[in-house]
């Protein structure tokens, strides 16, 4: 999947995903690199768990002794290599361009309040109690629901193989994001068929990020145009 972003005006330095994309990554190298044991001990001290925020007073309890945080934590922790990869390319494909518009501490917010959302609508939703959550999935679907509501009218380059032969095709942006949302809301509900995977921590998170997109819309127009020549 390709984009551009065509503009007169040079590009500022982006520097807030290549960090997110940094850190996550160096983050699972650590975690591989620890013993078996260690690793899950990682998982269940960081990773968010499935149950335990029930009642108020779980809230409460949560944040005197500071466990809140792994909500954020977790999205830093990935099982395997093809959880991790998964993620980090959207993250670069969504997280650069929106990254152009938002601004580095606006992405930054979005990856981090995104990704705890919809960690915590998947604490909620899981069906079975503590299981672990990890993974920067609903923070990617935060940066993807937000790319969306600031480019509805985009479109994004596909690459589709026919036979022996790879065709490239533009399709509107909102057509194949929604394609995508509609999948994430039918593997929720056909569950444990297709692995352990947080659906609804995807649905929360590309939720999240639209509602975000729409509400810093107006502000970051406001910006575009004293730039003059986006």
């Amino acid at each position: 999947m390709f984009l551009s972003l065509p503009s007169r005006r040079k590009a500022a330095f982006r520097w807030a995903t290549p960090l997110l994309f940094a850190t996550v990554w160096l983050a699972f190298l650590w975690s591989i690199s620890r013993p078996h044991e260690a690793r899950n001990s990682l998982w269940m001290d960081w990773g968010a768990l499935s149950a335990g925020l029930m009642r108020p007073l779980d809230w409460w309890a949560t944040l005197q002794d500071g466990s809140v945080l792994r909500l954020f934590t977790a999205l830093f922790l990935h099982a395997d290599w093809s959880h991790l990869l998964g993620n980090l390319v959207f993250l670069l494909i969504f997280g650069l361009p929106a990254e152009r518009v938002l601004g580095p501490w606006r992405l930054i917010l979005l990856f981090l309040f995104g990704g705890a959302f919809s960690n915590l609508v998947a604490v909620y939703t899981m069906g079975t109690p503590d299981q672990i959550i990890i993974g920067a999935s609903g923070a990617v679907s935060a940066l993807i629901g937000t790319y969306l509501a600031l480019f509805p009218g985009a479109r994004l380059g596909v690459v589709i193989p026919l036979g022996l032969f790879l065709e490239f095709v533009r399709a509107p942006a909102y057509l194949l994001i929604g394609f995508w949302a509609v999948l994430q809301v039918v593997f929720a509900h056909i569950g444990p068929s297709f692995g352990m995977v947080a659906w609804w921590a995807h649905i929360a998170g590309f939720g999240f990020g639209v509602v975000y997109g729409v509400y810093v819309r107006a502000a970051i127009a406001r910006r575009l145009r004293k730039r003059q020549g986006f």
